[in-house]
């Protein structure tokens, strides 16, 4: 386990041992959430290394990362905890054979610890042998307003009631990150226990960066061109533009292909890895894909 960073350079350094490039303004926000023991809330579109960065501070920290993926309709039941049904029927049967007539030992005995199953919530204020855990609440824009209100308690005290048990509180609180891609605003009352900041599309020198990191067998001309192209895509008006994820794949399939510079051929052969709408597709193939190439060459050049 290694310690919290103590500074913001330190912070900078440990994203960086795992390949993970950011802004000072990022990793100042992740500095203060870590040293203050706060939930850092990111927001902004997707494929912009949100869900990395809780992946980068698990290993860069050698915490273990707990992972809960939100989706429409989650209950504490899919996020917290649920009880074993099936062990506690096959214990009444087993009960009831014996002839065991003491109902109240009977439902102390099938409401506790034995036949509880945890979920990633309550896994993350359990004891870890690493140290606290990293708890990503991924894509929480996905739920509803009664999950985010079911949120408040665990991301304001670090602990979880459970009826039959009592309160569950973690002795040492999580590492918490929470995305969203704001497909819907999240609740101000949920904000108001995070820090917060907004992830946006990386600069030039940056997403060159960032690509050196995940992709560093290609070639500098080929990295220029590629994150040229694509920052050149995101200016247009597309349905979904492509994030720094698309970059990186996108440089490992012409990498794959043999490819050492962008062509309109190679990039109407691979236009799939960046773009992920047909209606996007059909608008930059051909002729405009070519002029955004040839606006990107004679700016290299």
């Amino acid at each position: 386990m290694t310690d919290l960073p103590h500074s913001i350079d330190e912070t900078i350094t440990l994203l960086e041992g795992e390949n993970y490039i950011c802004g000072r303004a990022l990793a100042t926000v992740v500095f203060l959430s870590l040293k203050l023991g706060r939930p850092l809330f990111l927001e902004g579109e997707a494929g912009t290394g949100k869900t990395e960065i809780a992946k980068a501070i698990a290993a860069g920290l050698g915490r273990r990362l707990i992972r809960l993926q939100c989706y429409e309709g989650m209950d504490a039941a899919s996020a917290a905890y649920e009880w074993n049904f099936p062990a506690q029927m096959i214990a009444i049967r087993t009960a009831e054979a014996a002839g065991t007539s003491d109902r109240t030992a009977l439902q102390s005995e099938l409401f506790s610890d034995e036949f509880l199953t945890a979920r990633p919530l309550l896994e993350a204020l359990q004891p870890q042998d690493a140290g606290p855990p990293v708890l990503l609440i991924d894509e929480l824009d996905r739920t509803d307003a009664p999950f985010e209100a079911y949120l408040m308690e665990a991301l304001s005290d670090f602990q979880i009631t459970i009826p039959e048990l009592g309160t569950i509180k973690a002795t040492e609180p999580p590492i918490v990150i929470l995305t969203s891609n704001r497909t819907r605003e999240v609740h101000d009352a949920l904000k108001r226990r995070c820090l917060y900041h907004w992830v946006d599309y990386p600069d030039f020198d940056r997403e060159m960066s960032i690509l050196r990191a995940r992709a560093p067998e290609a070639q500098q001309a080929l990295s220029q061109e590629v994150v040229g192209f694509v920052q050149r895509l995101r200016r247009e008006d597309l349905f979904k533009s492509p994030g720094v994820a698309e970059t990186i794949d996108w440089a490992k399939c012409l990498l794959a292909l043999d490819v050492i510079a962008l062509s309109p051929q190679v990039i109407a052969d691979t236009l799939g890895a960046i773009l992920k709408y047909q209606d996007d597709i059909q608008k930059i193939q051909g002729a405009e894909a070519q002029r955004i190439l040839q606006d990107l060459q004679d700016h290299l050049t």
